[in-house]
C-alpha cells in the first residue's frame, strides 16, 4: 500500500468525520482476518508506517524440517534468513505479501473496512446527539412526507426524523427551512442511533427563554416550572435571585421584544410568565394569571388540593376556554385547582330560591284551585 492509502483516509476523516485511528484500527482487524481465512493463523503483528501508508504484517510460524501446515511452519533455511540464530522447532516472525491473500479473504477484508466506515458514521452520529441530549439545535429541513407530514432534518452532519405529532400546532414546514427542536433523548439500536427530537416539548420553550434571555442564562433569574400545550399556550413560572431584577420583566423584555421573539419562533403560540413563590397559596393565584384571584384555601389534609374563589366577571377567565388556563396552572403548581365565584353561583344571573308562600296565601290557592279545574272541565264539554 501507498501513501494514497492514508490521503483516502485523511479524506475520510475530513468529508465524515471519522477519525483516522478509528479506520487504521479497523483495517488492523480486517487483515487479521484476512490472514485466518487464508492462512489459518491469526497470530499476527500488524504495523503502518504513517509516513507511506504501507502495512506490515509478520504471522508467527515455527521453523521446521518439513512443512506440512504452510500457515503456521516455515521452512529451517528460510527462517534462518530471517533470523539467523533460529533452530528447529523455535518461532520466527514472517512477513507476509498481502497481495497473496485469497479472493474470499480479500473480500471479507473488504466487507470489513466498510463496516468500519459505517461504524464510524454511527458512532460521530451518536457522539453527535450525545453532546447535544436536552439541547435546543438548529435543524434544516431537507424533505417532508407528504403521507405522514413527518420531516426529515439536517443536524449537523446527521439525519433525524422530526414527526407530524411533534411538530407545533398548524405548522407548514418546507424544504429549506431553519427549524429550533428540542432533542428528548438518544438511544442505540441495532440500525445504529436514533434521536427523538420535538417541537411540542415544554423544555424547548425553556431552551428558548435561556437563549434570549441573558438573566436566564446567566442565573440570575431561574426557571421553576413549565407547563405547555403546544401551538396553542405555554405558563411559565420563573425566580429572580437578585432583588434588584424583575424576573418577569427580564423575560418580556421591553416593550416585549424578548417574549415576542419566541413567540414567533412557536408560531404565535401564547406565553404567560408568572412569578414563582414557595408560599403555594401565591403561586396558585398567581398561576391563574391572567385572572383576579380573591382567595386561595388549602386542603388540611395534605393531598396537595385548593379552593380558589374569583370574581364572577373573572370566573370564565380563570377557567378558559376549555379549561385550558386552569389545566395548565395546575401543571405548572403540581396542585389540584378547584376553582369558585364570589357569589358562589356558576352564572351571571344565578336564579333566586323561590318565596314560601304565607299560610293564607297558600289557604287561598287551595280553594281557588277547584274552581279553575272546574273552569277547565266546563269548557271541554261545550267543546
Amino acid at each position: 500500500m501507498t501513501n494514497e492509502v492514508m490521503e483516502a483516509l485523511q479524506m475520510l476523516e475530513k468529508e465524515r468525520g471519522i477519525p483516522v485511528e478509528f479506520m487504521v484500527d479497523k483495517i488492523k482487524k480486517a487483515i487479521l482476518t484476512a490472514c485466518k481465512n487464508s492462512y489459518g493463523n491469526e497470530d499476527a503483528i500488524i504495523e503502518m508506517n504513517e509516513e507511506t501508508g504501507q502495512f506490515d504484517v509478520r504471522l508467527k510460524m515455527i521453523a521446521v524440517d518439513d512443512v506440512y501446515e504452510p500457515g503456521k511452519e516455515v521452512l529451517i533455511g528460510k527462517a534462518r534468513e530471517i533470523d539467523p540464530t533460529v533452530g528447529v522447532g523455535d518461532d520466527v516472525w514472517v512477513t507476509m505479501n498481502t497481495k497473496e491473500f485469497g479472493r474470499i479473504a480479500a473480500q471479507t477484508a473488504r466487507n470489513i473496512i466498510r463496516q468500519g466506515i459505517r461504524d464510524g458514521e454511527r458512532g460521530q452520529m451518536m457522539q453527535e446527539f450525545q453532546s447535544k441530549h436536552q439541547e435546543l439545535v438548529t435543524a434544516l429541513v431537507e424533505r417532508i412526507d407528504p403521507r405522514t407530514g413527518a420531516a426529515t432534518l439536517r443536524i449537523g452532519k446527521a439525519e433525524a426524523v422530526l414527526p407530524r405529532s411533534e411538530q407545533v400546532g398548524n405548522e407548514n414546514l418546507k424544504d429549506g427551512d431553519h427549524v429550533k427542536v428540542y432533542v428528548v433523548d438518544v438511544k442505540e439500536t441495532e440500525r445504529g442511533p436514533k434521536v427523538i427530537i420535538s417541537r411540542t416539548h415544554p423544555d424547548l420553550v425553556k431552551r428558548l427563554f435561556e437563549t434570549e434571555v441573558p438573566e436566564i442564562y446567566d442565573g440570575t433569574v431561574e426557571i421553576k416550572a413549565v407547563s405547555r400545550e403546544a401551538g396553542s399556550r405555554t405558563k411559565l413560572a420563573v425566580l429572580s435571585h437578585n432583588p434588584d431584577v424583575d424576573a418577569v420583566g427580564a423575560c418580556i423584555g421591553a416593550r416585549g421584544g424578548r417574549v415576542s421573539t419566541i413567540v414567533s419562533e412557536l408560531g404565535g403560540e401564547k406565553i404567560d410568565i408568572v412569578e414563582y413563590s414557595e408560599d403555594p397559596e401565591k403561586f396558585i393565584a398567581s398561576a391563574l394569571s391572567p385572572a383576579d384571584v380573591l382567595s386561595v384555601e388549602l386542603s388540611e389534609d395534605g393531598s396537595r388540593s385548593c379552593r380558589v374563589t374569583v370574581p364572577d366577571s373573572q370566573l370564565s377567565l380563570a377557567i378558559g376556554n376549555k379549561g385550558q388556563n386552569a389545566r395548565l396552572a395546575a401543571r405548572l403548581t403540581n396542585w389540584k385547582i378547584d376553582i369558585k365565584p364570589e357569589s358562589g353561583f356558576y352564572g351571571e344571573d344565578p336564579v333566586p330560591a323561590p318565596k314560601e308562600k304565607e299560610p293564607e296565601e297558600a289557604l287561598e290557592a287551595q280553594q281557588e284551585e277547584p274552581e279553575e279545574i272546574a273552569s277547565f272541565e266546563e269548557t271541554a264539554e261545550e267543546q
